[in-house]
């Protein structure tokens, strides 16, 4: 009689199978079950962020922009295979999800701190103080987006602290 345990990770196992085997053609990773497109959401705040200190009305645009779950930015996508994004991410194996989730909540965390930071610039009229933060968070997001790229192609990479330290240090 095989254990409670054991049955419960086969039939996640075979979920697994199923979701990957159901994104095998389509622009979801059958390996990660996840998909590059979530990635366009944080590079949104990247264009505005280095935009920022030639037109200073982007910021508003910047300030309005809204972290989105994974999930969340598929429901509101346009993304052909979108309903199996959203339902695939419930069954990523945790060696990718893990990495992918802290990854995401470190880029929101920086645009939250930077997006703090630019305002008091701007209303101290420290214009290169706005063009550094501005620069250095979008490098520093950038680089972030490839780690998370990395983790949706099959990397379990993750940053460690120093590496967050430095993309929050200015």
């Amino acid at each position: 009689m095989a254990k409670r345990g054991n049955v419960g990770e086969a039939v996640a196992d075979q979920r697994y199978l199923a979701y990957s085997a159901r994104a095998e053609g389509t622009n979801i990773n059958p390996q990660t079950l996840l998909a590059t497109d979530y990635l366009n959401h944080f590079n949104e705040i990247v264009m505005m962020l280095e935009m920022i200190p030639d037109i200073a009305e982007c910021f508003d645009e910047a300030r309005a922009w809204q972290p989105k779950t994974y999930q969340q930015h598929f429901r509101d996508s346009q993304f052909r295979d979108r309903e199996l994004a959203i339902e695939a991410y419930d069954h990523v194996p945790p060696r990718y999800r893990e990495p992918f989730d802290e990854v995401v909540g470190q880029m929101n965390a920086l645009i939250a701190s930077v997006l703090d930071r630019i305002a008091t610039a701007l209303e101290d009229g420290e214009p290169e103080v706005v063009r550094l933060l501005c620069s250095d968070s979008s490098r520093g997001l950038q680089k972030m987006i490839d780690i998370a790229s990395a983790v949706i192609h099959g990397s379990e990479r993750r940053l460690d602290q120093a590496e967050i330290d430095g993309f929050m240090a200015r």
